[in-house]
């Protein structure tokens, strides 16, 4: 029966066939995630689950080590609370999904249940897209005097946003994130925190999930709805697609206004607060899959991997059994003492073959092989994921060896990704050679642009490619915006995102 089931699992597609294709194969043969009853919501499953467990863990101690705290607001928002700050609700008008009656009851025709008519609400509830406007609201009750600032609270829960096209971690109708809102006495302080946040992104993703990035600020058409300034960090995809994989922004005092959050200073004056929000979600999960994934399955870097080692032992006979499995176990013991995810695969009812493709689809950063060759010889075989080929460790340098190459793997798949983003980078002057590069081989192009939102809309019509960020590393240069030829001071990066 495990044979069959395993047979019946469909390969994974090829990415240079069908690159969107193989990211879905890859989210069903690493068991991460699936499609739900409800359109555009997935189901995450356990060891999907375990990777967000993994980042929210990290991530959380982190936003407590620069002195924020965590909270918890509803869910449901007064649909008037929406209202109050013109363009924030303009940006998330169309994705709300709205609650308008509070019970159900029995169909006197049949089984069914119907929507109560008498239920109707007063106020109809939005589920939260973001939750700006009930936390600010709670901040106009708690913020008195500056001595109240800063306030910092971060809240990790889940939105929705009614999105039209869906694909699992990247864009759902419901996903998980974490969602800091603060609250300070001036704008400088405020721009600080939102830089210093984004910052906080960057170590997370650059350090424990392997992925460089690139950070900037954002152009005034893609800043956040009800934002003052919007800062992002852009990772390039393996199709040489952008992933926004996180924002920070500068809210400035348009929500202080429409929700009255006001301060009395020191010298007695009464002044608006000044506001920051920034998030990360699931989606980092997406951009982990295609960052460093394979035709094999999914590739994880040790930091974040559930399981960093899976040791499998293989016997023939009962005999060989009792004594591989007691080595076995006796190396997992070393590596837990040793604080390493180590799992050992006890399954008899699988194959040693069907065992190796299943962790290798996962993702496992080493795989340790026991059989009896090895038992005799006081060795195990060692595979790392992210390389091809078997090596020979002596069971008495285990130990060392996992500790070390797990910081090599780490290392190597940082490297490797960044060598790819310059591999598909580039710095361009002519439209006509930025239309070829997109269609042939897509990546970050860095041009300029004349800061026209008229002629950002119509690059992005003519060439499907956005405005990602204005990197904070770029220098000023005098030149020529590559579609209209107006002046230009600074090159922008440019490319198609998902």
């Amino acid at each position: 029966m495990a044979k069959e089931q395993a047979a019946s699992k469909k390969a994974i597609t090829k990415r240079s066939e069908d690159y969107s294709q193989w990211y879905l194969d890859i989210i069903e043969a690493a068991d991460l995630a699936e499609n739900s009853p409800v359109r555009g919501a997935m189901i995450i499953r356990p060891y999907g689950y375990a990777i967000w467990e993994n980042i929210q863990k990290i991530l959380d101690q982190m936003i407590k080590d620069t002195g924020h705290v965590n909270a918890y607001f509803p869910l449901l928002i007064p649909k008037s609370f929406l209202s109050r700050e013109a363009s924030h609700v303009k940006g998330f008008a169309k994705e709300c999904a709205v609650v308008t009656h509070h019970r159900l009851k029995n169909n006197e025709t049949n089984d069914a249940v119907i929507v109560d008519p008498d239920s109707k609400l007063e106020e109809e509830l939005v589920i939260r897209p973001t939750s700006e406007t009930i936390m600010y609201d709670a901040y106009s009750r708690w913020i008195r005097s500056w001595r109240d600032l800063p306030l910092l609270i971060n809240q990790w829960a889940n939105v929705m946003r009614w999105e039209m096209r869906t694909r699992a971690f990247l864009r759902t109708s419901e996903f998980l994130w974490q969602e800091g809102h603060t609250a300070h006495a001036t704008c400088e302080e405020a721009d600080a925190e939102a830089l210093k946040m984004l910052g906080v992104y960057v170590d997370l993703v650059e350090n424990y999930l392997a992925i460089p990035t690139i950070t900037g600020q954002k152009s005034e058409s893609e800043k956040f709805a009800g934002a003052l300034r919007t800062y992002s960090f852009e990772p390039m995809m393996q199709d040489g697609k952008a992933l926004q994989a996180g924002t920070s922004h500068n809210l400035g005092q348009n929500f202080a206004k429409a929700f009255g959050v006001q301060f009395t200073d020191k010298d007695g004056q009464l002044k608006y607060v000044w506001q920051t929000s920034w998030g990360v979600s699931t989606r980092l999960i997406g951009g982990l899959i295609m960052t460093h994934s394979d035709d094999k399955g999914l590739v994880l870097p040790p930091k974040i991997a559930p399981i960093q080692v899976i040791i499998i032992p293989i016997w023939k006979t009962e005999e060989e059994k009792k004594k591989i499995v007691e080595k076995a176990e006796e190396i997992h013991a070393l590596l837990k003492r040793k604080n390493i995810a180590v799992q050992l695969d006890e399954r008899d009812y699988l194959t040693a073959g069907e065992k190796f493709y299943e962790w290798e689809k996962k993702g496992v950063p080493i795989r340790l092989e026991l059989g009896p060759k090895d038992l005799e010889q006081d060795q195990m075989v060692a595979v790392r994921r992210d390389q091809e080929g078997k090596e020979c460790i002596p069971t008495a340098q285990i130990g060392t060896y996992i500790e070390e190459t797990l910081v090599h793997i780490q290392q190597n798949l940082f490297e490797r990704a960044k060598k790819f983003r310059a591999e598909r980078t580039y710095r361009i002057d002519s439209y006509d050679e930025f239309k070829k590069i997109l269609e042939e081989k897509p990546g970050f192009i860095y041009a300029h642009w004349c800061g026209d939102a008229d002629c950002e809309a119509a690059i992005a019509e003519e060439t499907k490619a956005t405005t990602r960020c204005i990197p904070f590393d770029e220098p000023e240069e005098e030149g020529t915006c590559i579609r209209c030829g107006k002046p230009s001071h600074k090159r922008i990066i440019f490319a198609k995102a998902y």
